[in-house]
């Protein structure tokens, strides 16, 4: 015979339910269409005054410019992600897909842990996405940047 379960209550909350590989790559699709459309802006709100404004024409062959305007996107795409990941934990892809970033231990993350998952993201995306496709193999659904970064994406219940 089996145990009636019991309702979560306030005290013993229900866990969270690590997000599975097509919830992670909406979200990451949907924010990769933001963070374009921000980098557009970036990039505007850069060059049309400096065209406005310059004497000479826009330097596109000078190695210095183009490394300051790569540093300077990188700069914005940083801060946007940190920003959203320690203001409520969310971007925008991942509200619209219900999903949430929190410390191994459910606490808010800080702009430390943020950028620490930034990096092991970025090691674990650059051979071929590996690290993120890890999750399928994985018993918890878990990345290499989650267990590196000691964070993980779950899932928000309903009306939560």
């Amino acid at each position: 015979m089996a145990l009636p379960t019991q309702a979560p209550t306030p005290e013993t909350p229900e866990p969270l339910q690590v997000a599975r590989l097509p919830r992670r790559l909406g979200a990451l699709l949907y924010d990769g269409i933001l963070l374009f459309a921000l980098l557009l802006l970036a990039t505007a709100l850069l060059i049309i005054p400096y065209d406005l404004l310059a004497a000479r024409p826009y330097p596109q062959g000078e190695w210095l410019y183009r490394t300051l305007f790569q540093a300077y996107l990188l700069a914005v795409i940083i801060c946007f992600l940190v920003y959203f990941w320690t203001h409520g934990g969310q971007t925008l892809g991942m509200s619209a897909w219900r999903l949430r970033l929190v410390r191994d231990d459910g606490g808010r993350l800080s702009a430390r842990d943020a950028l620490r998952r930034l990096a092991w993201a970025a090691v674990s995306l650059a051979p071929l996405g590996l690290g993120l496709w890890w999750c399928l193999f994985d018993r918890e659904h878990l990345a290499w940047h989650d267990r590196c970064s000691r964070t993980r994406l779950v899932v928000v219940p309903r009306g939560g």
